[in-house]
């Protein structure tokens, strides 16, 4: 079920808010918790009821390791349960993503003839195969203590972040989940809620959606793309991206307000970093947190020497690369965030005005970082975006060409959005010679926009600091209305395929 679609707002959502907080307004406390789970699971299982079995099937399995748990007193017994834990949920994850794309590449190397097996990926099965295998290590190490089976699958299957994130953990869910003042309605947390799920509804509906239509064109035309147009559109994919995951982020936390649930911060302006270590401080904090914690940390972090450190920095992105999805595509997205994250922690090269621990042999104005930093994750969004690595070598090509065939124009011309039907008649009947200009001016316009927004204080931040005046309440009914009229447009969220 998506966030932006009518079943979700107007059904779903209404449904759930209302059982939750009457069943709690009872003192039906635990028939809360299943009412939410069982409405979590509806969620999940709406796009395919397969779904609900291999989602079932993972919440079983991990909770019978943790029952088990309850009886190993011994290191042997803990490390038995450690490694059965690390074999069902990197298995599962193994199997349903991971599983094409290996024996495709045996088949590759060794000229074998394995079957493969075309799996349907699970939705978000990344999201809470990670948040399942952060609570299994954290119980076998001591912790986490052994939650009850109605609380287990209410903190797995809580809806707002159960399909892409954040990717939470034990320890900040389960004591709200059991703190009784968060049962009773509050309402400076439900407007903040409807404040910060518009405001990720507009991000998502209204500029992510639209700049998807001339990045998808662009993507699947590689071959013919100039200069112009491949910097462009890659630039579109980089503002895209942020607004559809941030956007998402942005509902969840919404949504974790409207029943009392904090949910982390997932962004902080990552694209105001001026290093590429300082932009992973930003993006997607709660998987950065989760490879730092259950994977540097164990490898020894910073604690054993610099060729140590730089290996185990690798090691980070080059499985968050891997996370990302099943091809060497998000392998390379990696590869080159990790070498640049090294470039950074070598301390050659400074940013003035940081505050690195390790004193930079040369420092560079925080423009010219912010520069450096912002060109180079548009770079490495070639190949995260790229369906293969030939497409994404062939971005690069056209870059390096420098070459303007004027393809651009046949790439926004693909704007044909509701927004501008008036206009575009207008034009049609006056001024037909002008219709390409419109578009042209519709796509800078666009850009333009996305970068004013990503220069000024996020979403998160405009909640906090805002009080709920007037204006802004009609700014927020503005962008609300806006975004479930635009809801009959074909969308989803690209982080759904992780």
């Amino acid at each position: 079920m998506l966030f932006n679609s009518y079943v979700f707002i107007f059904i779903f959502l209404p449904i759930t808010l209302i059982g939750w907080y009457a069943l709690n307004h009872f003192k039906a406390y635990e028939w809360a918790k299943v009412f939410l789970a069982g409405m979590s699971l509806w969620f999940y299982g709406y796009f395919n009821v397969y779904y609900l079995a291999v989602i079932v099937a993972s919440i079983l399995g991990n909770y019978f390791i943790s029952y088990l748990m309850k009886f190993s007193h011994t290191k042997l017994t803990k490390h038995i349960g450690l490694i059965a834990g690390m074999l069902l949920n990197l298995g599962f994850l193994f199997y349903f993503k991971y599983y094409d794309f290996f024996f495709e590449n045996i088949n590759l190397v060794f000229h074998t003839n394995f079957n493969l097996r075309h799996i349907l990926l699970p939705l978000g099965i990344s999201f809470f195969t990670f948040q399942q295998l952060s609570f299994i290590i954290d119980r076998c190490t001591g912790g986490a203590e052994h939650y009850s089976f109605v609380n287990y699958v209410t903190f797995v299957t809580f809806f707002p972040q159960l399909i892409a994130g954040p990717i939470v953990l034990h320890r900040e869910m389960m004591p709200q989940f059991e703190d009784k003042a968060n049962r009773r309605f509050n309402a400076d947390n439900f407007a903040k809620g409807i404040v910060l799920f518009t405001l990720g509804l507009g991000k998502k509906v209204l500029l992510a959606d639209v700049l998807a239509i001339p990045v998808n064109f662009g993507f699947e035309q590689t071959a013919f793309l100039d200069t112009p147009s491949t910097l462009l559109v890659i630039l579109a994919y980089t503002f895209e991206i942020y607004f559809d995951f941030s956007g998402y982020s942005d509902m969840a936390m919404g949504l974790g307000k409207m029943f009392n649930i904090e949910l982390p911060v997932n962004f902080n302006s990552p694209y105001k970093a001026c290093s590429v270590k300082e932009l992973w401080q930003r993006w997607h904090m709660t998987l950065s947190r989760f490879f730092i914690q259950y994977v540097y940390i164990p490898l020894g972090g910073s604690r054993k020497g610099k060729i140590r450190t730089i290996f185990n920095t690798f090691m980070v992105f080059f499985l968050s690369g891997l996370w990302h999805g099943a091809n060497w595509t998000y392998i390379a997205w990696g590869t080159m965030q990790g070498l640049l994250v090294i470039w950074d922690n070598l301390g050659i090269v400074g940013v003035k005005g940081s505050n690195e621990k390790v004193p930079a042999k040369v420092y560079i104005p925080r423009w010219l970082g912010w520069l450096f930093t912002f060109g180079f994750f548009n770079l490495s969004l070639f190949f995260f975006r790229s369906d293969n690595m030939t497409n994404a070598f062939q971005m690069f090509r056209n870059v390096l060409a420098f070459k303007d065939t004027g393809y651009l124009n046949k790439i926004v011309v693909n704007l044909d959005i509701p927004e501008f039907y008036l206009l575009k008649q207008v034009l049609n009947m006056a001024r037909p010679d002008m219709i390409n200009y419109m578009y042209m001016g519709i796509f800078i316009l666009l850009l333009l926009i996305s970068g004013f927004i990503l220069t000024w204080k996020n979403a998160v931040q405009i909640v906090e600091e805002y009080p709920l005046s007037t204006k802004l309440c009609l700014f927020v009914t503005v962008v609300f209305v806006w975004s479930v009229i635009s809801f009959s447009q074909v969308s989803t969220f690209i982080y759904f395929n992780f």
